[in-house]
């Protein structure tokens, strides 16, 4: 295993640029935290492009047979606090990873999501609430994730923490706009399907269960009004009380299993 002790090490460098978004896009890389996330994308056949361990916590090597240490991933121990410079979390295992976005071609797109329901994050910029929401998908079965321009990074740190290994296994296209969007998606036959207050059916009534675009709006704005005009089907979810409003992630998660009632 490499060591690296100082922060002006190139590939160290490389690795610290990843925290931004910018350099996430040209190479087309993001930092993967936690040993289980590693192992995941190990059993999918992804294979890191450089582990980093945190020398301080050097006994995440031991147990399971010593995986990590078995594994044959490109390793380097950081040393000093090299790795919590690296790190997005407050009490991290010790173990970040550089893996590649998932790619997919439009047609091997287009055949992972043309069957199942399909969750639509419109310009949502919290990333807890992201990485929950397309957790949340995977759990309720739905079968990708459409991201319109304006929505927060999904492959930066505190997604990733939050949506944990599902961001690998979830499909994810992204669109400069809900038009684009909603062609391709109801080119799969898809409903699109947004969330308002007016003219829309209890989502107790609706029928949720299948081929559905669900689109999650902006936590602030809600949905966009040019999803509004889209629209296939309005739902809502009643409150009581004086609440106007659920949190984005927290209304996902209802829509999105009122599937399995039917």
């Amino acid at each position: 295993m490499k060591q690296i002790t100082s922060k002006e090490n190139a590939i160290y460098r490389d690795a610290l640029k990843l925290t931004r978004k910018k350099y996430r896009d040209a190479s087309g890389l993001f930092l993967l935290e936690g040993i289980k996330p590693l192992r995941d994308a190990a059993d999918m056949g992804i294979r890191p492009d450089r582990v980093f361990i945190d020398e301080a916590k050097a006994d995440v090597l031991t147990g399971q047979e010593n995986w990590l240490a078995k594994s044959g991933f490109d390793t380097c121990g950081l040393t000093g606090d090299l790795f919590g410079r690296l790190s997005d979390t407050e009490h991290s295992q010790g173990v970040v990873s550089i893996v590649a976005k998932p790619e997919y071609g439009p047609d091997e797109l287009k055949e992972k999501i043309a069957t199942g329901n399909i969750c639509v994050l419109d310009r949502l910029q919290n990333p807890g609430n992201i990485g929950t929401i397309i957790r949340t998908a995977e759990a309720a079965g739905y079968g990708g994730i459409a991201v319109i321009k304006g929505t927060a990074d999904i492959y930066s740190p505190k997604v990733v923490r939050a949506a944990a290994g599902s961001l690998l296994r979830m499909p994810a296209v992204h669109f400069e706009t809900a038009g684009s969007a909603a062609e391709l998606l109801r080119g799969l036959g898809k409903k699109i399907t947004v969330t308002c207050l007016e003219d829309a059916t209890d989502y107790l009534d609706a029928d949720l269960s299948q081929d559905i675009a669900l689109v999650i709006g902006n936590e602030g704005q809600g949905v966009s009004r040019e999803f509004m005009d889209l629209a296939d089907l309005k739902v809502k979810i009643p409150m009581k009380g004086q609440i106007e409003s659920l949190n984005a992630a927290v209304a996902a998660g209802i829509l999105m299993y009122q599937a399995g009632r039917r």
